[in-house]
């Protein structure tokens, strides 16, 4: 359907409520619609480059974080440029946070009016693997709690991710020797964990509530010597996205190119999904930012949280 919508789901997600809420969209919404349900882990990320391929005018990721880091690969792999969507029945929906149209959806009968920006998308190498990435990328501690998370089928939204936290401080607490370049500025500490930051959040935490899809830089949170009762201090902080900004242990900035290199191998995940885990013995990556890469619908009055 060239010029149409595209929208790629997991017929099987929230007991196959995703599926429910797909085929009763209502007729405004509708119309130009063809869904596609996966069929493996994957397959979204196959089935938006062929629809892009296609010449549809619009790809829709509709699930979580997982189903939009797919979905935005395989748009970003082909060799069109459709608009990206982001319809949120996910777990943390933290892109369609940013995007506003996690506000959007909830009046999606409403088929109210949206935009097209042009924004930065990340680009993440370790060894010979490499990924795009749109709102969030966590080395180390933060990788592991994703981890925790992709365990946890009970539990949703903040909550999931506040469990998972907690979890992981038990399991995976640990400060292994960085060197982090920023930009060229390099700092060598002992690190308990990295968050690249696109948007403004990760597993539902609003690490850098004024970041920017369109500012050509990442924001960044270095948390480097950390205690676990430091993490228990700050939690409140990371929250409300009211992390100190002066603190000597926890550094945040901007950078548009980001290199780290650790003394053990590392845990790396991108929008939620594994780039690499310990397990493959890598412990080198670079990400970088490619600006305007993507072009993506919001709803302009819940833009970065509204």
């Amino acid at each position: 359907m060239p010029g149409g919508t595209c929208v790629i789901y997991n017929p099987a997600a929230g007991r196959g409520r995703a599926e429910r809420l797909l085929r009763a969209l209502p007729p405004a919404l509708a119309t130009g619609v063809e869904l596609r349900p996966t069929a493996r882990a994957g397959h979204a990320e196959e089935l938006a480059r062929v629809a892009s391929d296609e010449g549809f005018a619009k790809v829709v990721a509709a699930g979580g974080d997982g189903t939009v880091h797919e979905v935005a690969n395989g748009v970003l792999q082909s060799g069109r440029d459709p608009v990206f969507g982001v319809w949120p029945l996910g777990s943390a929906n933290d892109f369609a946070y940013t995007l506003g149209t996690s506000a959007w959806w909830k009046r999606h009968a409403e088929n109210l009016p949206t935009e097209t920006l042009s924004i930065d998308v990340g680009r993440v190498r370790a060894g010979t693997r490499e990924r795009y990435f749109v709102c969030n990328l966590g080395v180390g501690f933060n990788g592991m709690v994703n981890g925790e998370a992709r365990k946890t089928r009970w539990l949703k939204g903040l909550p999931l991710y506040a469990w998972a936290f907690v979890k992981s401080m038990a399991k995976h607490f640990k400060t292994p020797t960085m060197t982090v370049r920023f930009d060229g500025r390099a700092v060598t500490t002992p690190t308990l964990a990295l968050s690249v930051l696109n948007a403004q959040r990760e597993g539902n935490f609003p690490l850098r509530p004024g970041a920017s899809l369109t500012d050509g830089q990442f924001d960044y949170m270095h948390a480097t010597r950390l205690k676990r009762w430091h993490l228990m201090r700050y939690l409140p902080a990371m929250v409300r996205g009211t992390l100190p900004t002066n603190h000597k242990l926890l550094a945040l900035g901007r950078a548009a190119h980001i290199e780290v290199r650790c003394e053990i191998p590392l845990c790396v995940h991108a929008d939620g999904e594994f780039v690499c885990v310990p397990e493959d013995d890598l412990n080198e990556l670079v990400v970088e930012v490619l600006p305007a890469r993507l072009r993506v619908e919001v709803y302009p009055p819940a833009l970065y949280g509204g």
